[in-house]
């Protein structure tokens, strides 16, 4: 029988946690203040961090915690006793990148459980069982990993060492993400949360005897992006990855927008659901696929799924996203007599304008007849940052629905 694996979802803030677990997420992983690879999120005080495991426990889901930064001397003052507030909290798992930071934490909160990141480069089961024979009982695989040895790793490992892997999201150009060129060029070092990204900034060359003269790498007209990637989706191929018995399937993205976590964790839910109760079926519905193009988002790439990869199937010829849709607002409130959603603006829309309202069960269009202010005045466009505003819908909307629109 199948095993049915945890969806898990970036939660940059606890917003993002809320719609997340809303849009249908099984575990969410986050950041406090210290410790973890996105210094540039929002992450999360000791308060707020208590305050959402108590949210997602009540809900039945799960919380991770990030301590996957790859620590210098002065990284670890704090990091034990921050362990025991997290094993006091009831945080679910933590995800370790580094050996000292494992020992120090098992040793500080014995029953906190232990992930490895991806960023150990987990990439064969010698690997994950060594890991498992000091105390993890989670190994997030390397991102360079084919559909083949993934599931190998799942049939040499004990059952009780959970295999998660990402199926969305950013790639690094590094190895497994360990990358000293943010450091190196900026000072920021990326192993420590505060990556710079210059995989994605325009390169050209310079000949030593002309330093003030520099020349076009000529890869197309726009420049040369050589260390810059595509996305990762893996969208196509859930049935093949429920085959394989992983644990959890994994999304990038704790800088993400509300928006796009929604989105995302909407659409691998339902191809998750769907494709476990249709064993049968291995072709995926096209609708997936489109759904993802409507969040900002770079030229998506299967990456090493299927084989080892090459330039042109993972470079990526420009630093820029792709855009199709603009987030517009969410729903805060709906009255079933008057048919009239309450709307908290989050980009401009104009009376005339066609929206697609987002939930998690899926989606539909309609055109915006007549726009309307708190005091119930007419008005032409909502221009202000999360200005509230009504307008009457053509079917019942919800609480925490999302408000999309097309842009050209």
């Amino acid at each position: 029988m199948r095993k049915k694996p945890e969806l898990l979802a970036p939660a940059g803030n606890f917003e993002k946690l809320k719609y997340a677990i809303h849009y249908g997420a099984d575990a969410v992983y986050c950041a406090g203040k210290h410790f973890g690879l996105r210094a540039k999120a929002d992450n999360f005080t000791q308060e707020e961090l208590e305050e959402a495991v108590k949210y997602t426990h009540e809900r039945g889901k799960r919380l991770y915690v990030t301590l996957n930064i790859i620590p210098h001397n002065e990284d670890l003052e704090g990091l034990s006793d921050y362990a025991k507030v997290l094993e006091q909290m009831g945080v679910d798992a933590v995800l370790i990148a580094d050996p000292g930071v494992f020992d120090l934490v098992g040793e500080a909160a014995p029953t906190l459980k232990r992930s490895m990141s991806t960023q150990t480069n987990n990439t064969n089961y010698a690997s994950a069982n060594f890991w498992y024979r000091q105390g993890a009982r989670r190994i997030v695989l390397a991102r360079e990993l084919g559909i083949k040895a993934i599931k190998e790793i799942v049939e040499k490992t004990p059952e009780d060492l959970e295999i998660e892997t990402f199926v969305h999201g950013a790639m690094c150009i590094s190895y497994s993400g360990r990358c000293l060129l943010s450091h190196y060029m900026t000072g920021r070092d990326g192993n420590r949360g505060d990556c710079a990204q210059p995989c994605r900034w325009k390169y050209h060359l310079k000949e030593e005897t002309r330093p003030d003269e520099t020349f076009n790498i000529e890869e197309d007209e726009q420049g040369t992006f050589i260390l810059n990637s595509k996305d990762l989706c893996l969208i196509n191929h859930i049935p093949e990855l429920l085959d394989t018995g992983i644990s959890s399937m994994k999304i990038e993205g704790r800088m993400k927008s509300l928006f796009y976590v929604s989105t995302v964790v909407s659409v691998y839910r339902q191809a998750i659901d769907y494709y476990y109760d249709h064993s049968e079926e291995t072709v995926v519905d096209p609708k997936y696929f489109e759904e993802l193009k409507k969040v900002s988002h770079r030229n998506y790439t299967t990456g090493f799924y299927t084989g080892m990869t090459n330039a042109d199937s993972q470079n990526y010829g420009t630093s820029s996203y792709t855009r199709h849709y603009s987030f517009a607002g969410l729903v805060l409130d709906y009255n079933q007599a008057t048919q009239m959603a309450t709307i908290q603006q989050r980009n401009k829309i104009e009376c005339g304008d066609e929206i697609e309202f987002l939930s998690p069960e899926g989606f539909f269009k309609q055109k915006i007849e007549q726009l309307y202010d708190t005091d119930g005045q007419i008005i032409e466009s909502t221009p202000h940052p999360k200005m509230i505003y009504t307008f009457k819908t053509e079917k019942p909307v919800k609480k925490m629905d999302l408000v999309r629109k097309f842009i050209d």
